[in-house]
């Protein structure tokens, strides 16, 4: 069972805006650093922005798939093709992951490494934004039965 915080619409998006915030954050000192030709600080930012997609919004990724979503699907059957699709998403940000830290494993920051940050994030915005919409804005018939 997920924590009530995944099942607001309010908290829900706060959890989803900070991550991402600090991660934007994060890839911005990165692009700068490798911009100025900064490589030993560029690879010791990369280091630290695979840490935070890890704890961050990977740990929430697989809190959502063995809880929330779980719940959702209980609750609404005809939510199935949407989770399937949510759940994608977090695979390719999982995967965009995994072949940035092997590319890290070469001790060497590079250009292919800051696309794949930068597509990380394209990916989580459009996932958060439409897992809100599509997850956590009341269907027609739930809005009828609080007012019954």
């Amino acid at each position: 069972m997920s924590g009530p915080a995944l099942h607001q619409r309010d908290s829900h998006h706060s959890i989803h805006l900070a991550a991402n915030g600090e991660a934007e954050e994060l890839t911005g000192l990165l692009r700068e650093c490798f911009r100025h030709g900064e490589p030993q600080r560029a690879l010791e930012l990369a280091l630290l922005l695979v840490e935070h997609w890890e704890t961050r919004t990977i740990r929430h990724a697989q809190a959502e798939e063995e809880g929330f979503y779980l719940e959702c699907l209980d609750r609404r059957p005809s939510l199935r093709e949407v989770i399937v699709t949510l759940k994608r998403d977090h695979d390719l940000m999982r995967i965009l992951l995994k072949e940035i830290k092997e590319e890290l494993s070469d001790q060497a920051f590079n250009e292919s490494i800051l696309a794949r940050f930068d597509a990380m994030l394209l990916i989580n915005q459009i996932h958060g934004r439409e897992e809100e919409r599509m997850l956590l804005e009341q269907s027609p018939e739930e809005r009828e039965d609080e007012e019954s």
